[in-house]
């Protein structure tokens, strides 16, 4: 029954994908040379800087892992950073409980926990944590399969599973899985206690792959440096507009770090002094331009990865938002 249902999953996607590109292909005759060359499939490779997106950008919108690789399709990424739940929905991961409001209620206070609710998210866990620990691989190579063959790449990996609460077994399942997916990374937020990097980044070095740690306004020029010196496995997915927006140059961290950056969240903020908004491409402080000439003529490896965090215009979504900020990309590599 798994089998006849990922030949489905693969069977609309192809089928999708081809109705898309033979619009393109009648669509314009000046532009069906470049499209019959890439089988109207996404490219954000420009000049040998990979503009990627974390699909967190996406997060107004459904988020099924058919529904992602489309919205990569439509907005031509060709590479991402692929949030838990969506591979994890795939591979038959447990039902989550709904999410209680947390809307500020008339009196502008945010509602409690109820008890009930607490129990159920505290059983929720426990099965995940038991499904993690015992499901097989299968379907994330599965799944890395599918948007491979779409011309999409999975370069990281962030499930729920890299938190202090979070046993050692569901950890190892992390980095397994992000491997299965086809990347080199598992990506979270920046721990403050150095014993879980440590534990972390041994874990990931025993399965060979990195332990990317996001950084918020806490980013300072040495934000990393325990982590890093506890495994060569503990990397960076360093944030340069949370950088700019905490008051510091990401065009003299970069050179100076780029070797232990595995990938580089990228939006546009307002500066420390001017508020620290966020903003669409190129209304903000955030040097973005500049950082990706600097990728590119020094041919760091690490992917930029569209976050979008600004908030989206009337009558626009957040597809159409991250389509032109790699739009903005691409002018800004002139590629």
């Amino acid at each position: 029954m798994q089998n006849q249902d990922i030949s489905r999953r693969e069977f609309l996607v192809n089928s999708s994908l081809a109705a898309a590109g033979f619009a393109l292909l009648s669509g314009s005759a000046f532009g069906a040379p470049a499209y019959i060359k890439n089988l109207g499939k996404p490219n954000s490779l420009f000049n040998g800087v990979q503009i990627g997106a974390i699909t967190y950008s996406w997060r107004s919108m459904p988020g099924s892992a058919e529904q992602i690789l489309q919205y990569c399709i439509d907005c031509n990424i060709s590479a991402i950073e692929l949030m838990g739940p969506t591979g994890e929905s795939f591979a038959g991961a447990p039902t989550a409980p709904p999410r209680p409001s947390m809307a500020p209620g008339p009196n502008g206070q945010r509602p409690e926990v109820t008890p009930e609710q607490k129990a159920a998210q505290e059983e929720y866990s426990k099965k995940l944590a038991e499904w993690r620990a015992k499901v097989s691989m299968d379907r994330f190579v599965q799944l890395r399969k599918m948007y491979n063959n779409a011309g999409v790449s999975i370069y990281a990996f962030k499930p729920s599973a890299l938190g202090v609460n979070n046993t050692d077994a569901e950890v190892d399942y992390a980095f397994r899985a992000a491997k299965a997916l086809g990347a080199n990374q598992a990506t979270v937020e920046l721990p403050t206690d150095p014993a879980q990097t440590k534990r972390l980044g041994d874990i990931a070095a025993k399965n060979k792959t990195y332990v990317g740690y996001h950084g918020h306004l806490q980013q300072t020029f040495d934000a990393w440096d325990v982590a890093l010196g506890q495994s060569k496995y503990n990397a960076m997915n360093f944030d340069m507009g949370h950088y700019v927006a905490a008051g510091f140059d990401p065009l003299v961290f970069i050179p100076a770090k780029h070797e232990h950056i595995v990938s580089m969240h990228t939006k546009d903020r307002k500066n420390k002094a001017n508020g620290g908004q966020n903003v669409p491409w190129g209304e903000g402080d955030t040097p973005i331009v500049a950082a990706l000439e600097m990728i590119q003529k020094n041919k760091y490896k690490f992917p930029a990865t569209i976050e979008l965090e600004y908030d989206i215009p009337a009558g626009s979504d957040a597809v159409k938002e991250t389509a032109k900020c790699v739009e903005f990309a691409r002018k800004a590599l002139k590629a």
